[in-house]
């Protein structure tokens, strides 16, 4: 027993594995709705077509458990603390063999690099052939007034990191100044991304390791379902740029905006992290241990 007693390492291990599996080879209800319903509005055919495929494809990886991607991922780790739980040393290490063990279920693409700093930076340290040696990045933390423990593994694809931006917006006392930062950021990148339609992920805080860190909740947390006015202004702005599916044109080009905003302070600036997730992300998976 580890913690409060009423939980086993191997539990925690086994229950890591089975989310990163679902968060890699699932797409949750509120996304399958949300490409179902752009298949309908679509007007474009090839574009109608792509997506149909996407969904497909979804349904497929599930009925498997195989990856929805052949870029399976970096896995990230997001937990969240209730009022009465507590974290120990080893419910860190479980976490952490549970990602290992279901990075070689999956199985996970071979993509961590062996060797010291600068073998690992330039790539002359070799491809490691197994799949677990994926370490994951950072655990974040976060409180929750529920009183329970629960953990959220995300699988982050490569082409979206390449895409996307951390920087200061000054923001000139208008959230329209932010907006159409946004909104030009993301106009640009979406047609570099390749992987459409995208779902813009949005983190604005007062550092760039808050931002990014926000960023990584709006993916956790968003739903396709419910859209504030600003995610939707965003969504729709950058639609126009007729991208579409694969860059095959059309009304699709963002599916939705998943968008945090945290805490600021007296400023002329805005750190704002945007990720133009692929047509796969967000994968994420929850599960309470």
């Amino acid at each position: 027993m580890i913690g409060d007693g009423s939980m086993k390492y191997d539990d925690i291990v086994r229950k890591t594995a089975d989310t990163l599996l679902r968060a890699a080879s699932s797409f949750r209800a509120d996304q399958i709705k949300a490409y179902e319903c752009a298949v309908f509005e679509e007007e474009v055919s090839q574009s109608k077509w792509v997506m149909e495929n996407i969904l497909e494809n979804a349904f497929v990886a599930e009925s498997g458990c195989s990856p929805l991607c052949d870029d399976t991922g970096i896995p990230h780790v997001i937990l969240e603390v209730g009022k009465s739980q507590a974290i120990s040393r080893e419910v860190l290490k479980a976490i952490g063999e549970g990602i290992e063990i279901g990075l070689r279920e999956l199985p996970g693409r071979p993509m961590a690099i062996m060797g010291n700093d600068e073998q690992r930076l330039d790539q002359s340290g070799g491809l490691n052939p197994d799949s677990g040696a994926m370490l994951p990045a950072p655990i974040m933390l976060l409180h929750t007034d529920e009183d329970v423990l629960r953990l959220h593994v995300l699988m982050q694809g490569g082409g979206p990191e390449i895409r996307s931006k951390t920087y200061r917006v000054f923001h000139k006392h208008s959230v329209e100044v932010l907006v159409d930062e946004i909104v030009s950021w993301a106009s640009e990148v979406v047609g570099q991304l390749g992987c459409t339609p995208s779902t813009l992920a949005v983190g604005i805080g007062r550092s760039h390791y808050e931002a990014s860190s926000l960023m990584l909740q709006a993916m956790t947390f968003g739903n396709y379902s419910e859209q504030n006015a600003l995610e939707k202004e965003i969504s729709s702005r950058v639609n126009k740029t007729n991208v579409g599916p694969l860059g095959l044109g059309g009304k699709n080009t963002v599916l939705a905006t998943f968008m945090k905003v945290g805490p600021q302070r007296a400023s002329g600036v805005r750190i704002v992290c945007l990720r133009p997730c692929c047509c796969f992300e967000p994968r994420v998976a929850s599960i309470e241990l």
